[in-house]
């Protein structure tokens, strides 16, 4: 257990934002999941589902949840099945 106040204040810190990059992060792959599912059913709504995870992946990059490299290579595959 932490001793100072620092270090106190600096797990509740860590604890809250943990708690939003998983939340983020759970919401992207659910956000890929959904694009991918439409895509593969030929669903009217794919393009606005396929757009919506491009948006959550670029997001996640831009905060660093995970690596740019990873977010093309996603959105690749992604918008080659779409095609």
């Amino acid at each position: 257990m932490a001793n100072s106040k620092q270090a106190i204040k600096r797990i509740r810190q860590n604890e809250a934002v943990s708690a939003q990059n998983t939340t983020q992060k759970s919401a992207m792959r659910t956000a890929m999941k959904k694009a991918e599912a439409a895509i593969a059913n030929n669903d009217d709504n794919a393009q606005e589902l396929l757009k919506d995870a491009i948006q959550k992946l670029d997001k996640a990059a831009n905060k660093g949840l995970i690596h740019k490299n990873t977010v093309a290579r996603q959105k690749s595959r992604l918008t080659k099945k779409a095609q």
